[in-house]
């Protein structure tokens, strides 16, 4: 089952007092961005947060689940409607995560020497 925007919309107003979060469509589901870091999932209107040492710590005792047998385990979330945890789970993942390399240009064209 594919998500709705209106989850994914929902949930990136909750996650807002977060910092600067979006939410990018791949595969017909979502990934949620903190600042430029992927740091969850939102897969048939579940949302899903990486697995990090600080959002474990803040979940307590939650089984790992795999959203889609292809990927690794992560963590569910099951109440999204306390704003306050969710901003303090994706900020606990987020400060765990690398930074991303940053992207390469891509190429525009040579010239061609004629």
């Amino acid at each position: 089952m594919a998500t709705a925007p209106g989850t994914v919309a929902f949930l990136l107003e909750q996650m807002e007092p977060a910092g600067v979060v979006s939410a990018r469509r791949m595969f017909g589901e979502y990934a949620i961005y903190l600042e430029g870091k992927v740091v969850g999932l939102v897969i048939g209107d579940r949302l899903f947060v990486k697995p990090t040492p600080g959002a474990l710590a803040l979940a307590g005792d939650v089984a790992l689940e795999r959203p889609v047998p292809q990927i690794t385990p992560y963590l569910p979330v099951e109440d999204v409607d306390d704003a306050g945890a969710l901003v303090a789970l994706i900020r606990a993942a987020w400060a765990d995560l690398p930074v991303p390399p940053p992207k390469k240009p891509r190429k525009t064209g040579t010239p061609r020497k004629e």
